[in-house]
C-alpha cells in the first residue's frame, strides 16, 4: 500500500471520529511515515521542530500517534528502556522483533517455524488467535563481543601478576 493511499485511508479514520486532518497531523504523519526505522514520539517531536513548517506541539504529536495505533496504521513496542518505540505498519508483512539491552539497537525477523507454533498453541488451547506481537529481549551481536572483550580484560586485570625472575 502506497503513502498516499494510506495517508487518504487516515484521513477517512479521522472523519469518521468526527476529526480533520489537519496540517499538524498531516506533518506527523507524512514524518513518521517517511523513516522505516524505529523511533519514539520524542525523536518524531524533535524531527519535526528541526524542520521547517507548520508548529506542532509535543501532546499533539503524542495524541496523533495515539490514533495512528487506534486505527492500526503503526504499532508501538515496550523495549524496556522507559518510552514506546514506534513503526508503521500498514502495507508491511508481519514481523518479530529482537531488543538489544546494550545499545537499543532493533532487529526484526520473520521466522515461520514460530508462527507456526503459536497457532497450534492456540489451536490445543481452542484460542482465537488475531494476531500476536513477539520479542525477544538480549544482546545483539556487537554487544555481546563487547561484553566478552571487557569481561576478558577484567579476567587479565584481577590475575595475580607472575613472580618476578629471579637475578
Amino acid at each position: 500500500m502506497k503513502q498516499v493511499e494510506i495517508k487518504r485511508a487516515f484521513e477517512s479514520f479521522l472523519r469518521k471520529r468526527s476529526l480533520k486532518l489537519t496540517p499538524q497531523r498531516a506533518r506527523i504523519f507524512d514524518r513518521a511515515f517517511a523513516t522505516h526505522e524505529h523511533f519514539t514520539a520524542e525523536q518524531l517531536y524533535a524531527w519535526l521542530a528541526s524542520q521547517p513548517g507548520p508548529r506542532v506541539s509535543r501532546a499533539t504529536v503524542y495524541r496523533t500517534l495515539g490514533l495512528l495505533l487506534d486505527g492500526e496504521f503503526m504499532k508501538s513496542l515496550d523495549v524496556g528502556r522507559g518510552e514506546l518505540v514506534y513503526e508503521h505498519v500498514l502495507g508491511h508483512g508481519h514481523h518479530d522483533h529482537m531488543v538489544c539491552l546494550d545499545c537499543g539497537r532493533i532487529e526484526e525477523f520473520h521466522d515461520q517455524r514460530i508462527e507456526t507454533l503459536q497457532e497450534e498453541a492456540a489451536l490445543k488451547k481452542g484460542f482465537e488467535l488475531v494476531k500476536h506481537d513477539h520479542r525477544l529481549i538480549g544482546y545483539c551481536r556487537a554487544c555481546v563481543a563487547k561484553r566478552k572483550k571487557s569481561a576478558a580484560g577484567a579476567r587479565e586485570a584481577r590475575a595475580p601478576a607472575a613472580p618476578a625472575a629471579p637475578r
